[in-house]
């Protein structure tokens, strides 16, 4: 039987190898995407083993060495992070295949680049996933902003240039003001930054010291997207859609939110912040950010604009849920990173399907196109009734236990944000399957019949939305972790 630590070091080295296999392979375009394939299969053959582990109670962990006395690069598996691996790692299988056909589908250059960031990308998420103190979660964040700048940019245009300085402007920008400051003084005040069960900042600061900390790390945790540190993710849509579906998804806009609920519990202690209200302002930002998110994507004609703004609102449910700090909202932010992972993956997929396609991006051009491309549209509806949080989605799960959260603690603004949401969402994601397969189609398309996009782009986005019914059926792994990571 493989060792944990030995899992812990397969987990983070096998992405950074595969990823110079798939640069040597580079001329052979088979050869290359199969090293994608494979790496990408051994790595989840290396994460999934370490699921029974951590739901035994064991915390699987790996120290390094030390970059400075006190601060190692040291990694442990602790609950949240193994969600966020899981998703990470089985994602990635997924968005290779949808990636082939994309690429192979648009005849896009620079593939082989666009393969290797990829790769390192998923490594970068790992180390985030499984990082066991601050230190090594700030490295590894950083590390995935600069590896991810070259995807965003993968068009070499005008118009992708200054979306991924845009991009690399505001996530490094963020980090350097805020996030660094948290992380020095966080190790002044506690003499660690460690990851630990309960935090680590009890009874150490004031009520507004510790509100100020937290406001350091939530804006300084810029991939949360919280408003007004938002404008990264749509400027970053210019980059190929299997990107978007990266940074939406599998890695960066989930490495956000998961260092946003890792902080909360394991660096303050939900505890902490209950008893000295240091939480408070946070749910107001989280909720207007849901609320503002959902109006923009509302007037949205622009399809992947329309779905960047959904994934502004979709992450503040996961700051909404952290802030409320009750078990129940605790457990809803560990099940919504899941829950929206699967859920706004197949929607990004589905779009990209639809350019490639049909070279439609607007949602207005979109009559009648569900009667040429059933299975993208049957699996766009999928995962809309996901984002709206509707049976049977994976989204109802998750917000079922954060709406069930915010009533018991007797959070009924938050509760009246959750319902406009919800109908917000359903005003944008509606219309868009309504004229899909219940408006005629247009003059154009009669005369320019399409159909589906290439076979592989059609296999990942179905495969993504059954997984988005399957965990509403069934929830188990998630809310069992997410019950670990309460100490349940």
């Amino acid at each position: 039987m493989i060792g944990s630590e030995t899992l812990i070091l397969a987990s983070l080295s096998l992405p950074i190898v595969g990823a110079g296999a798939i640069a040597l392979c580079g001329r052979l375009p088979n050869l290359r995407e199969a090293a994608t394939l494979i790496t990408a299969a051994l790595l989840l053959s290396c994460v999934a083993p370490l699921l029974p582990m951590v739901l035994a109670g064991e915390r699987p962990a790996l120290m390094l060495f030390e970059m400075l006395p006190g601060l190692p690069i040291a990694f442990t598996v602790e609950p949240l992070g193994m969600l966020f691996a899981l998703v990470a790692s089985g994602l990635w299988i997924v968005n290779s295949l949808y990636s082939i056909g994309y690429m192979r589908g648009n005849n896009e250059e620079k593939q082989t680049r666009f393969y290797v960031c990829f790769a390192l990308a998923i490594a970068a998420a790992i180390g985030i996933a499984f990082a066991g103190n601050v230190f090594t979660l700030f490295v590894f964040y950083e590390l995935l902003t600069l590896v991810t700048y070259p995807l965003v940019t993968h068009h070499g245009t005008d118009k992708a240039k200054a979306g991924g300085r845009t991009y690399l402007g505001i996530l490094i920008g963020t980090s350097v003001v805020f996030l660094l400051p948290a992380l020095v003084f966080t190790w002044y005040v506690a003499g660690t930054t460690d990851f630990t069960p309960g935090g680590i900042l009890g009874g150490k600061l004031s009520d507004v010291a510790l509100a100020g900390l937290l406001f350091l790390y939530m804006f300084g945790i810029g991939k949360a997207a919280l408003m007004p540190f938002h404008r990264w993710l749509p400027a970053a849509m210019v980059a190929p859609t299997p990107v978007s579906a990266l940074l939406h998804a599998v890695a960066v806009v989930k490495a956000g939110v998961f260092s946003v609920v890792k902080v909360i519990v394991y660096v303050f202690g939900a505890d902490t912040l209950v008893a000295q209200g240091g939480a408070d302002w946070l749910t107001a930002i989280a909720g207007f950010t849901i609320i503002a998110a959902s109006i923009v994507a509302l007037r949205a004609d622009n399809l992947k604009r329309r779905l960047a703004y959904s994934t502004i609102g979709q992450l503040s449910y996961v700051i909404l849920a952290a802030a409320l700090l009750t078990p129940l909202s605790l457990a809803a932010a560990a099940l919504h990173i899941a829950a929206h992972a699967v859920g706004k993956i197949t929607l990004f997929f589905a779009a990209g399907a639809i350019y490639t396609a049909a070279h439609k991006t607007n949602v207005s051009e979109l009559d009648g196109i569900g009667r040429r491309m059933p299975w993208t549209m049957g699996a766009f509806a999928i995962g809309a009734l996901s984002m709206i949080g509707l049976p049977p989605a994976a989204g109802f799960v998750s917000k079922w236990y954060l709406l069930s959260g915010a009533m018991g603690a007797g959070e009924w603004a938050v509760v009246a944000v959750l319902l406009a949401s919800t109908l917000l969402n359903a005003g944008y994601f509606v219309p868009i399957v309504y004229r899909a397969f219940f408006r005629p189609p247009s003059a154009e398309d009669e005369h320019h019949p399409h159909g589906e996009a290439p076979l592989l782009m059609v296999v990942a986005l179905t495969t993504t939305a059954a997984a988005t019914l399957a965990l509403f059926f069934f929830p188990g792994v998630p809310l069992a972790l997410a019950q670990q990571m309460l100490g349940g």
